[in-house]
């Protein structure tokens, strides 16, 4: 191989070297952004789970003092 055709394909290599990482940043955003959605979802569902479970503890608290009355 001569010189030029080196310089042609480390150039060749250099390009999809640069389109891979690319590509990998761009997945690594899809994959960071996915994982923020993933957390809020969790908080958001563990707020939700514990006032439904308080309100179900309102709710046999209430039951227990009616209950006697009947």
């Amino acid at each position: 191989m001569n010189e030029s055709d080196e310089n042609t394909l480390l150039a060749s290599l250099e390009e999809r070297l640069k389109k891979l990482i690319n590509k990998y940043d761009e997945q690594k955003g899809i994959i960071n952004s996915y994982i923020q959605r993933e957390r809020e979802w969790k908080s958001i569902k563990h707020g939700l789970n514990k006032e439904i479970n308080e309100l179900n503890d309102q709710i046999l608290k209430l039951g227990i003092k009616e209950s006697p009355d009947e």
